[in-house]
């Protein structure tokens, strides 16, 4: 959890991504400072991603552990990212995504849900679809960030599709902030393409809608952004990322 994130707050001044509001308001994550008095440096690591902002300080690439996203805010982060890890690290696009209440349609959300084939089951998380999240690889991010259910019960909603009684798609917080989540989908690998990311995403979002908390969504490919398009949302602008391989 960050502490006294005041001091840093203005090094991340104008980055509007709900992982940073997350760590910045105390919610989840962890900050590392180049000076805990005077800061002009820092990164904030939540979960796989690594935000680095103020001037650029080869210090904070400290050893990561495990495959992680490193996102620089300016492009003289880049450039030490890119000398300092070498052929460890792959540089690739995300894509930011508007963040505007009120864009979304009711209506047309609930058509995808109606459209649901009847072999699926459409509910919201429970303890017992929780744990079947954290049991498979292709899921277990839909709840990665909470200590436990009691945690998620408390600070999150998600939804999911079951076929026979088992998950196969769902839709679940990866962070949460003040008044808001970034949305995680996960579809298992042999159910995709069958429409189920887009009717846990619409569930997710009306459930948000109707709970005044804001559903933020942050596109890691070309086809994340078709879906967020499709359930409403809008392309901002790509952004670079690193993937730092693990060791």
């Amino acid at each position: 959890m960050c502490i006294d994130n005041n001091k840093a707050a203005d090094l991340f001044h104008g980055w509007d991504d709900a992982l940073i509001w997350s760590c910045l308001q105390g919610h989840m994550g962890n900050m590392l400072l180049d000076n805990d008095e005077h800061p002009s440096s820092a990164v904030i690591e939540i979960g796989d991603f690594c935000f680095f902002a103020g001037s650029p300080n080869a210090a904070l690439l400290t050893p990561f552990h495990g495959v992680k996203l490193l996102i620089p805010k300016e492009r003289l982060w880049e450039e030490l990212i890119e000398g300092f890890y070498g052929s460890r690290v792959r540089k690739t696009f995300r894509y930011a995504i508007k963040k505007e209440p009120g864009v979304f349609d009711a209506g047309r959300l609930n058509a995808y849900i109606e459209a649901l084939d009847h072999c699926y089951e459409l509910k919201l998380f429970d303890q017992e679809i929780y744990e079947m999240a954290k049991k498979e690889e292709w899921s277990v991010d839909l709840c990665s960030q909470f200590k436990d259910y009691e945690d998620y019960g408390k600070r999150a909603v998600g939804a999911a599709v079951l076929y026979q009684g088992k998950l196969v798609a769902g839709a679940s917080p990866y962070a949460v902030y003040n008044e808001g989540i970034e949305i995680e989908i996960d579809t298992k690998p042999e159910y995709r393409r069958k429409g189920l990311a887009t009717v846990c995403g619409a569930r997710l979002i009306l459930e948000c809608l109707q709970r005044n908390i804001y559903p933020s969504w942050d596109a890691h490919d070309l086809r994340s952004v078709a879906l967020a398009e499709k359930l409403g949302y809008h392309l901002d602008y790509p952004y670079v990322t690193y993937i730092l391989a693990d060791g």
